[in-house]
């Protein structure tokens, strides 16, 4: 039978350092097994999020990867298509305190195989060269317009205005990348700071955790500060999570949204994983919460076509009209957040094409 224990109950009793050993070998020994690419995925965000954030468990938390490290290279040789998992796996486990230093053989054989030049995404080129950079090595020294691109993608606003998740989340990697996960100052522009505001307006009005915690990690990375209303609303949503323990927790779970909502406090400088945690297998789920108001929004604003303003005074009647009471408190709180709101709106009314005959 599995046992459920509510994380938002604090252990006195039991260590930070304690809870952190649960949670590493959770993931290295007790979700997935070291063959499934998602087993990549998750070990690969938990220890960029332990390296990046300060923490040093040393090399025994990190022993359950240590048969993982020993062999990296055989694997690294066999599938490159993971090039950036691998790397970054080593590295993180190198600079957490496991004791070895093959990331820069392993960078240098990446760059050497010309691994990054297979990339169609300029997103993925940033994050290998940033990975091999952490070894003194660039996977991609022929690309010297690489760093101007990415700026001018999250420089224009308007793309961020509207609900897209998959330009939202590109945009934070992007600020990750150019700050080396906080150690340097990405150099946004004013443009590409409204650009992250108005993602972070869309994040809170769909009440999406996992993506609004990577948001105002970026903010911070980029030397801003996060509006008040979105990390209070963060850290409640943080302390609401539980985890389901033993052999049966199934892994549909919200372990991603979990990850990121503690990485969020800990760059806001709050406690980060304070919550019990248990040996072996466990799943981490957040109660359920009221649906925020973005797609009832949105709706409206289709629905009402030639009628539709880019004027928030105008349309905020039509809006109200059509929210729940909880939707409606979210809408007010997400207006409060932000003095550009009304900027942000004129964007995701989309009136531009009105009037124009095609």
């Amino acid at each position: 039978m599995t046992n459920v224990i509510r994380l938002n109950v604090p252990s006195p009793r039991q260590g930070r350092e304690g809870r952190i050993a649960h949670l590493v070998d959770c993931f290295a020994s007790h979700r997935r097994g070291t063959d499934d690419v998602f087993w990549l995925k998750e070990n690969a965000e938990l220890l960029n999020i332990l390296e990046c954030t300060g923490v040093r468990p040393g090399a025994g938390v990190l022993e359950p990867h240590r048969d993982f490290y020993e062999r990296i290279e055989k694997r690294l040789g066999f599938f490159p298509q993971y090039y950036r998992f691998l790397l970054s796996i080593c590295l993180d486990l190198e600079d957490l305190g496991i004791g070895g230093g093959k990331g820069e053989a392993l960078a240098a054989w990446v760059a050497r195989e010309g691994l990054a030049e297979a990339e169609m995404s300029d997103l993925q080129r940033a994050e290998a060269r940033r990975l091999t950079l952490r070894r003194g090595v660039d996977a991609l020294p022929e690309d010297a317009g690489l760093t101007e691109r990415l700026h001018r993608f999250a420089e224009r606003s308007a793309t961020f205005a509207m609900p897209n998740k998959k330009a939202a989340y590109e945009l934070t990697h992007i600020v990750f990348y150019l700050s080396e996960y906080g150690r340097r100052d990405p150099g946004l522009s004013a443009a590409a700071l409204e650009s992250l505001e108005y993602a972070g307006l869309l994040a809170y009005l769909d009440q999406n955790a996992d993506l609004l915690a990577e948001i105002c990690v970026a903010q911070r990375f980029a030397g801003a500060v996060p509006p008040a209303i979105w990390e209070h609303w963060l850290e409640g949503e943080t302390h609401r999570f539980g985890a389901e323990c033993g052999p049966q927790a199934g892994l549909g779970d919200d372990y991603h949204d979990y990850l990121v909502c503690n990485w969020a406090m800990a760059v806001a400088g709050r406690d980060t994983f304070r919550q019990r945690t248990a040996p072996g297998r466990m799943a981490f789920y957040r109660g359920m919460a009221a649906p925020g108001p973005l797609r009832v929004m949105s709706e409206c604003m289709l629905g009402l076509e030639d009628a539709r303003s880019d004027d928030w005074g105008a349309m905020r009647r039509h809006v109200e009209a059509r929210l729940s009471e909880a939707g409606h408190d979210i809408l007010v709180l997400a207006e409060a957040s932000s003095p550009r709101f009304g900027a942000f709106f004129a964007g995701f009314a989309r009136t531009g094409l009105q009037g124009v005959a095609i």
